[in-house]
């Protein structure tokens, strides 16, 4: 069974991509197992846990996962340029390494699929658009679940699992580019693996 481990910022990327990250393995036909780290504090806490990876890598004081995901928002910096940041931290394991990298914030990610949003919490949601202000999109998720009647108790980050699991994936990914990137890099790596 493959073993991934996933580095994240936040709680919200935690709980999205582990389900994440299972569910599209399992559709292809791969059991795989996860490691979660958080490396709360930005990117450059991320940057940090990389070359510590890399470093305990280089000197055997860890098992050698069979991927890394790594996850940071674009922050409105746009996937290539937050990759860019990211890549030398990780060589010469980069291929091993996938790239998580909503664009702007995880929180859109969550919003994109009204059916999947409906099916979680009872009402649909508005795909939002792109745009650069901070907390909008965590304040856009915490409305809608609270237009949906209920009380969010995480923001809305507490229904990540059961969206995820009602998730039209291959039609948020043609919507939404990062998330394409992401789910492109994903499902070559899991290919590794055989596909059934």
């Amino acid at each position: 069974m493959p073993k991934i481990l996933l580095l994240v910022e936040d709680v919200a990327q935690e709980k999205f991509l582990s389900s994440l990250v299972l569910r599209i393995a399992a559709e292809r036909g791969v059991s795989v197992q996860i490691q979660v780290r958080t490396a709360r504090g930005g990117i450059s806490r991320v940057k940090a846990q990389l070359r510590e990876l890399a470093s305990d890598l280089r000197r055997e004081r860890v098992p050698r996962p069979d991927g890394v995901v790594v996850a940071i928002d674009a922050n409105c910096k746009g996937y290539l340029e937050r990759r860019k940041l990211l890549e030398p931290e990780v060589n010469p394991y980069a291929d091993i390494v996938v790239y998580a990298i909503p664009d702007p914030h995880i929180e859109r990610w969550l919003l994109l699929d009204s059916h999947a949003f409906k099916t979680a919490v009872g009402r649909g949601c508005k795909a939002p658009d792109e745009k650069c202000e901070k907390q909008r999109y965590k304040k856009l998720l915490n409305e809608s679940v609270r237009d949906a009647g209920v009380q969010p108790l995480l923001g809305g980050i507490e229904y990540a699992e059961d969206i995820v699991a009602a998730y039209q994936i291959q039609k948020v990914a043609d919507a939404d580019r990062s998330f394409g990137q992401f789910l492109s890099e994903y499902r070559s790596w899991l290919n590794r693996f055989g596909v059934h």
